[in-house]
């Protein structure tokens, strides 16, 4: 592991060499990441994986690409970061094996089952040489979360949540030896990747599934108390500005990140050129110990806002700052703020330029007034004379009757960079692989020169010398063993690290050159040696216990509450558990008390915050010291930290229990009695899961208000306050009824968990009660209702009427006519609906 001061000049044989990762989407996009140095690219096939909207690559194109990324010493990483339902296992298996035998160098895999399936066939199989990392859609956010994974998978690399600090990032860092990859730049998912169900609820398209729908880009409206919120211009409540991390590359390096992570698989070939430079460029810096700003020019920082930019925020790796990173102004690309208009009539306007913007005839613009983004006005510049812009009069298509002073000028488009990035994705270089070696020695000793990736070292055949005239200086060094014509390489990098003042021949010099280049032939023709030609044997899916033909099991009701009131009506109507999810962990002894007072027949169970990071091991010790039943389990972390406990312990819905090899290994892994099935499954694909593993493993939520986003912005603090932070915002959340209205006029119910992110859920109800039937006939037997608001008049009527349906004295048909008269939006089958 790298240490916090370590930089590239200090790195040793098998060190971990940073590595930039770039998107691709298509082979321009690939040949852009190439030339302009990145170490490798990811990029997705026509199936599994979560960029459905790219062009994507084939298993056809696949080995002529490989062959392409080695030519140039690129690594190539396919993404199968999807989950997977039960029908689909075999053929994600078959298309591991076409990865392996193209040359792939390594996997993104969201699903468990998955992962695991991969891990065992390279145990099984030498000729199985995929790597695995875990994707960002795993959802790893804390050390616990990662030392749970790595206990059953042989992880190479692990994507952690972008919502990390630098210093939440460190800590991981510490305390797990798998390398971590860091989102540095690009779009910002407003919810925990992996977390999102908005696509799914709103319109059977599951982001978990490549399918998302960008719901968080789209305008809402803030209604407090029933009231609508008057905000101006502020309407995108849940879209993010940009990632942009160029400055905190150095902190990144220092603290030993392995990955540098571009997002942008949906983006242009001069987006990953542009912005695969500027970050190759403060790589660099930063491995070399100089400021970024060295190396890294204004022009390519107006490159960036150009390509692609929403604005720019450094994120989370700052700490929490809700305004900055989520300003609710614009859910679109913005470009670059070129100014103020001033003045202004037909035909043209004059501004106050701000920020050095460069403004020629042919660029793009857009108006800000303040007004729906959908209704801006915009177009291309004709003349510029100073600070005053023409357009074409009419043929602009621009009313000037709505043009006003303070209006903002923002430039979109730069036809002349455009043509400038052209050529960078355009000029390949030759095809031979980059060099990165370290010279090291003292005098009297033999000088040793190393090349870390290839693991190699030599040393001269003479020891190293007080200089009296010529010594080796970094120039020197570079001069001559950056001699490598002919040999199929050339030299990236050479870090110095000799004592000022020694001496060795440059004969003796060139000899040590020749000795690592036939060192580092040798061990490269191996690697080639080593890559498969052909499929490896077939993985077989290990057994798993069969499952039960008939509904042996009586029906088993647990209901989730959210609020204390609502627990003696849950316990009078019928529930067989009760599970609590408070907002306040603080609560949950009082909540453990209640129900006891009420009965000891009945286990109650408490809620963990669906994610944990780092330092948040004390919620785990809160919910302890309530002395519940059990837990409700919702992120690997917990899942680590309670394995051994002797509590009860279920999976909830958000560790994605798609198929069954998800479900043994999480069963197994965490200790779990129970598992929540996941919300992107419908009906028949639940069906589908409970006959390929025992029902008896499953529990089902069947009436729910379905957690749509759930996110580390908080909108309580940002729209709510005048703070950045819980530190400062005066808890709006806590005071406040607040819901977010759609563009349909929908409304939906905003909450705040314990550690102040929030969950948007979907404001009607979801009911799974038309599939009931089906799934007892299959064999299932547990079932949940979670409530949310509901008073606990109608947290009676719920929970009884659902214990009817249960115990067979009420019918689908008459629970969904009454629940469609309480709730007040009626329900839905929602994402159990078949597609």
């Amino acid at each position: 592991m790298i240490s916090d001061d370590m930089t590239l000049s200090s790195l040793r044989p098998g060190d971990l060499r940073p590595e930039l990762l770039a998107p691709a989407g298509d082979m321009d996009c690939a040949r852009a990441a190439v030339t302009n140095g990145a170490d490798a690219i990811y990029f997705g096939l026509d199936r599994f994986n979560a960029r459905l909207r790219a062009n994507n690559f084939t298993l056809d194109s696949l080995p002529e690409l490989m062959r392409f990324l080695h030519a140039h010493g690129v690594r190539g990483y396919v993404t199968m970061n999807t989950l997977l339902f039960t029908s689909e296992l075999a053929d994600a298996l078959t298309y591991l094996g076409h990865l392996n035998a193209a040359g792939v160098d390594g996997v993104i895999v969201q699903d468990i089952g998955l992962a695991r399936c991969l891990t065992e066939w390279g145990r099984q199989d030498p000729a199985m040489k995929l790597e695995l990392h875990a994707s960002t859609q795993m959802t790893l956010s804390s050390p616990d979360g990662l030392e749970f994974a790595a206990g059953f998978l042989d992880l190479k690399q692990a994507v952690l949540a972008r919502e990390l600090s630098l210093e939440e990032i460190g800590q991981c860092i510490r305390h797990t030896d798998i390398p971590l990859e860091v989102f540095v730049h690009g779009a910002l998912c407003v919810a925990y990747s992996g977390q999102c169900l908005t696509s799914e609820s709103l319109g059977q398209r599951s982001a978990n599934r490549g399918e998302c729908a960008q719901a968080c880009r789209l305008p809402y409206t803030l209604v407090v108390d029933g009231k609508a919120v008057p905000l101006g211009e502020r309407r995108y409540l849940l879209s993010p500005q940009d990632l942009c991390a160029l400055d905190r590359i150095p902190d990144l390096v220092r603290m030993g990140v392995k990955s540098y992570k571009i997002e942008g698989r949906l983006k242009s070939p001069e987006y990953v050129a542009a912005v695969t430079a500027a970050y190759r460029k403060a790589l660099d810096a930063a491995c070399a110990g100089i400021p970024v700003d060295e190396l890294v020019t204004a022009r390519d920082r107006y490159a960036l806002q150009m390509v692609f930019s929403r604005g720019f925020s450094t994120g989370w790796l700052d700490g929490t700052d809700h305004p900055r990173l989520t300003h609710g102004r614009h859910g679109k690309k913005r470009g670059a703020y070129a100014g103020t208009i001033v003045d202004s009539s037909q035909g043209w306007l004059d501004i106050r330029p701000e920020g050095n913007v460069p403004l020629a005839p042919g660029d793009g613009f857009v108006i800000d007034a303040g007004e729906d983004r959908n209704e801006e006005q915009g177009g291309r510049i004709w003349k510029v004379q100073r600070n005053r812009l023409f357009f074409h009069g009419k043929a602009s298509g621009i009313d000037w009757s709505k043009v006003r002073p303070g209006q903002k000028l923002w430039k979109t488009d730069d036809p002349a960079l455009n043509a400038e990035l052209k050529k960078m994705r355009e000029h390949l270089p030759e095809a031979v692989l980059p060099l990165h070696l370290a010279c090291t020695g003292s005098a009297g000793e033999p000088l040793t020169v190393s090349c870390p990736e290839y693991g190699c070292s030599v040393q001269s055949t003479q020891p190293l010398q007080t200089a009296e005239k010529r010594p080796l200086t970094p120039e020197v060094l570079e001069q001559q063993l950056g001699r490598l014509g002919g040999t199929g390489f050339r030299l990236a990098s050479c870090e110095c690290r000799l004592p000022e003042g020694l001496m060795l021949p440059l004969s003796i010099l060139n000899q040590t050159r020749r000795a690592l280049v036939e060192q580092i032939q040798t061990v490269r023709q191996e690697r080639e040696a080593s890559v498969p030609t052909r499929l490896p044997e077939p993985f077989v899916l290990p057994a798993l216990p069969a499952g039960a033909a008939t509904p042996d099991a009586p029906p088993h009701l647990s209901v989730l509450c959210r609020r204390p009131e609502q627990i003696p009506s849950v316990l009078d109507a019928g529930a067989d558990a009760v599970y609590l999810d408070f907002e306040d962990l603080r609560d949950y002894a009082a909540g453990v008390e209640a129900v006891r007072r009420h009965t000891k027949s009945i286990p109650v169970f408490l809620a963990t915050p669906r994610i944990q990071k780092p330092s948040e091991t004390g919620y785990f010790k809160l919910m302890e010291r309530a002395e519940p039943d059990g837990v409700l389990i919702r992120n690997l972390g917990a899942a680590q930290y309670f394995r051994h406990s002797p509590l009860h312990r279920i999976g909830d819905f958000s560790l994605n229990v798609a198929n069954p090899y998800s479900a043994a290994i999480l069963k197994e892994q965490g200790n779990l009695d129970y598992l929540t099935i996941s919300y992107d499954l419908n009906a028949g694909q639940v069906e589908d899961l409970l006959r390929a593993a025992p029902p008896e493993w499953f529990e089902l939520t069947l009436h729910q208000h379905m957690p749509m986003f759930h996110m580390e912005h908080c909108v309580f603090c940002t729209f709510l306050s005048d703070g950045s932070s819980y530190k400062n915002c005066g808890r709006p959340c806590e005071r406040y009824h607040v819901q977010l209205r759609d563009r349909v006029g929908q409304l939906h119910p905003l909450l705040a968990d314990a550690g102040c992110r929030n969950t948007l859920f979907n404001g009607r109800a979801q009911t799974g009660a038309g599939f009931f039937r089906g799934f007892r006939h299959q064999g299932l037997s547990r079932f949940r209702v979670e409530l949310l608001d509901d008073s606990p008049e109608k947290a009676r009527l719920l929970v009884s009427r659902y214990r009817e349906l249960l115990d067979g004295s009420c019918t689908a048909a008459r629970l969904i006519r009454e629940l469609d008269v309480a709730e007040q939006l009626g329900t839905t089958e929602g994402t159990l609906r078949p597609r």
